[in-house]
């Protein structure tokens, strides 16, 4: 596709750390349709998805689950779990036995839907919640995460290291005016206080974060000033310290002047998958349409709704040292 084509190999020639392969549309009509498509979590041995899907104003959340068949994917399923509140933003365990999600349902029976104020405008609010897989393969009933980051019900994201540290993006009292990256660490039979991942100042949004299960590597959805769209796609790579590295802006394929954002990761070693709305270029005069060829169109993925695409970040990871 010339957009690629052309976005690799302006990266590449403004002096990209390492290549990074061209993108793939996932699941073509399957998983990635006209409607909106984000967050994708793939289980540890690639045979199940999870993602999100949404209408274009992002208040009808549902998670949505399929299975591998061949090279492609299942009609999606609304997951057991989901389909009744405002679901979004699932993420495997690094073990694959649990699946954390934010929701607005209520902490506990009897209470209200969870809400959210910011800038004079009530939305839906956001817990933290897991469901865990049985021994049979069905999925449990979802269990709140009690905590401290809960607080203002603006949490999003959330992504799991082997360690059992979470990260999430939040808005926060020690946010700024934009929303940033957290972790909260296991303690006791809960969770430490939410600390605020130590990026840079905060005066730039970051949200998103999806953590290497080693926790070599943070990569986020943001702007950092030198985004190519209103989000990019940035990645943290950890130091011999233990504090995060300067973020750097990934090349290739994962950004383009379209929004990006929520980067996960893939079984594979370097496989990622992003969120974007980037479309083909539409160039005039265009073949005639009728009225069957412009509403194929238009409905297609790439109408301007985000969509899921895969990539191969390897040569950026071994840049850096990193192995399998």
């Amino acid at each position: 596709m010339k957009l690629h084509t052309f976005a690799w190999a302006t990266a590449f020639a403004l002096g990209c750390i390492a290549p990074v392969r061209a993108a793939d549309l996932l699941g073509p009509g399957v998983i990635s349709t006209g409607l909106q498509e984000t967050t994708a979590a793939l289980s540890p041995d690639g045979k199940t998805l999870l993602f999100l899907r949404s209408d274009f104003a992002e208040k009808d959340d549902t998670i949505l689950i399929s299975r591998r068949q061949g090279d492609g994917w299942s009609t999606p399923e609304v997951a057991p779990f989901s389909g009744q509140w405002h679901d979004s933003e699932p993420a495997f365990a690094p073990d694959g036995k649990r699946v954390y999600f934010v929701s607005n349902r209520p902490a506990h029976a009897g209470d209200s839907a969870v809400t959210a104020e910011m800038g004079g405008q009530r939305f839906a609010g956001t817990n933290l919640w897991y469901v865990e897989r049985q021994a049979n393969g069905r999925w449990g009933e979802p269990v709140h995460v009690d905590g401290a980051h809960n607080d203002g019900a603006m949490l999003y994201n959330p992504t799991v290291a082997a360690n059992g540290d979470i990260y999430f993006s939040a808005h926060r009292p020690d946010s700024g005016k934009f929303y940033q990256v957290y972790v909260i660490h296991p303690a006791g039979r809960g969770y430490s206080a939410p600390e605020r991942v130590d990026l840079g100042d905060a005066e730039h949004n970051r949200m998103d974060p999806c953590v290497d299960p080693q926790g070599r590597f943070l990569l986020y959805a943001g702007n950092e000033g030198d985004s190519l769209g209103s989000a990019d796609i940035y990645i943290a790579f950890r130091q011999a310290d233990g504090r995060w590295g300067k973020p750097e802006h990934l090349g290739g394929d994962v950004n383009t002047p379209a929004l990006e954002n929520a980067p996960t990761l893939g079984p594979h070693f370097g496989e990622l998958y992003v969120s974007s709305n980037r479309q083909d270029e539409v160039r005039f005069p265009k073949t005639r349409d009728d009225i069957a060829s412009l509403q194929k169109r238009l409905n297609g993925p790439q109408n301007g709704s985000r969509n899921i695409w895969r990539m191969d970040i390897a040569e950026v990871l071994k840049a850096h040292g990193l192995r399998d």
